[in-house]
């Protein structure tokens, strides 16, 4: 134990498994979660941000709506556990600050356009001169080189590059994106493993690497087993969700909906437990639901079957919570579950057990936020937020008085525009 800031002990901070490594990120949309993951295990993350700030900054959904640069959760989010600082690696100063910076930094991520590093005289090859070690990060929509290596990509037209867009959504309706910037999260997982991977044989050999992540590839490599359809069966994979049969799908109840499997393609071992279910629940109808019929996958296409179906299920769902028939079917082994919103997650005895949600302090505004934490549980080294997303250009004076400047310096940089 330690004594903290008024005297008293305090359990000091748990050792992280990166520490000791400095990683240098430039931001950008790609970079953030990847510079996440490096923070959230101990590593000394400083975002380089333009002194007018990054895009992120701009990115809804903002705290209160008010989209102002220090109230976009997406930012909060995606920074915490970093330091930050402004550069602008533009100007002749910027940049040889910036190169100092990189001296003494183990790990650089950017996602800039390729070829802009280079014309910098910040890409690889002229970093790793001077620091062999280093393990220099680049992710973009499609890599550093290829017929689409120049274009620039929304979330969306990463999804449909990747395939996922074409496998989303219902067979009879126009494709279904999933919410949220999948295709960035996924680039900056992907990036986070290789450049860790890249860190550790640096290690070993004193050797540094150019790691090149192209997110449409890493969209396609999270889909799993969908690309090889056509290479281990000759077949292409089709959307397949929702072929709404009797038995499977989004089901509502008193507080929302539920999501059952208890019949669909490959699926019958559920079917007679389920109505044993219902009819223990006093449905309407369910004894019919025993017929010879509901053997036939044909029949349970019919519009007829799906409505009597929903009738039974309604007639005694719509007087029960997510929560009842959730517990009930856990009771009887058979697959249903909630469809959560937001506040239900917050609220799920499951995640608070298992501590998924994390609280924080947003600098500009003083408010207690919660989002969640660590995807991984280490036993010797656990993940630690150590610090909320940093304001703009919040440890300029830290980082750059760590490299000799003086106050008097830093105030002529930032006159300057440099910082």
């Amino acid at each position: 134990m330690q004594p903290d800031s008024k005297g008293s002990l305090s359990m000091p901070e748990p050792p992280g498994a990166l520490d000791g490594v400095r990683v240098l990120e430039i931001a950008g949309r790609l970079t953030g979660y990847t510079g996440k993951m490096f923070a959230g295990l101990g590593a000394d993350v400083i975002l380089v941000e333009p002194p007018e700030g990054a895009l992120m900054r701009r990115y809804p959904p903002f705290i209160d709506d008010i989209p102002e640069t220090e109230r976009s959760l997406w930012f909060t989010y995606v920074h915490t556990g970093k330091r930050g600082i402004t550069l602008d690696l533009d100007s002749r100063d910027g940049r040889r600050l910036f190169q100092r910076l990189a001296s003494s930094a183990d790990v650089i991520l950017e996602s800039e356009q390729p070829g802009m590093m280079e014309s910098r005289g910040l890409g690889y090859q002229a970093l790793a001169a001077e620091r062999p070690s280093l393990v220099y990060t680049s992710i973009t929509p499609f890599g550093q080189d290829g017929p689409y290596a120049g274009y620039t990509a929304s979330d969306t037209v990463l999804l449909a590059m990747g395939g996922l867009l074409y496998l989303g959504g219902y067979p009879d309706t126009p494709p279904m994106r999933a919410h949220g910037d999948q295709a960035v999260l996924a680039a900056g997982q992907f990036a986070s493993v290789g450049s860790m991977m890249a860190l550790l044989s640096a290690e070993e050999s004193k050797r540094g690497r150019h790691v090149d992540v192209s997110a449409q590839e890493c969209v396609v490599m999270a889909m799993e087993n969908a690309a090889q359809f056509y290479d281990l069966q000759g077949t292409v994979r089709r959307r397949s969700f929702g072929v709404r049969m009797a038995g499977m799908g989004v089901l509502p109840c008193k507080d929302g909906h539920v999501y059952a499997l208890v019949r669909g393609l490959g699926v019958t071992k559920f079917w007679k437990p389920a109505v044993k279910w219902f009819m223990d629940e006093g449905a309407l109808g369910a004894e019919q639901l025993l017929e010879d019929r509901w053997n036939s996958l044909d029949w349970l296409q019919e519009e007829e079957a799906k409505k009597i179906f929903l009738d039974v299920f309604c007639s005694f769902s719509l007087h029960r919570t997510k929560a009842e028939l959730y517990r009930e079917a856990l009771k009887r082994d058979l697959p249903l579950c909630p469809v959560s919103t937001p506040a239900d997650l917050l609220e799920s005895a499951q995640l608070q057990y298992r501590q998924i949600f994390v609280k924080t302090t947003h600098t500009a505004t003083g408010r207690t936020l919660v989002m969640p934490g660590a995807p991984y549980k280490l036993s010797e080294t656990p993940w630690h937020m150590r610090r909320p997303a940093p304001t703009l250009g919040e440890h300029n004076e830290e980082v750059f008085r760590d490299l000799g400047f003086s106050a008097e310096d830093l105030a002529h940089l930032k006159a300057a525009g440099v910082i």
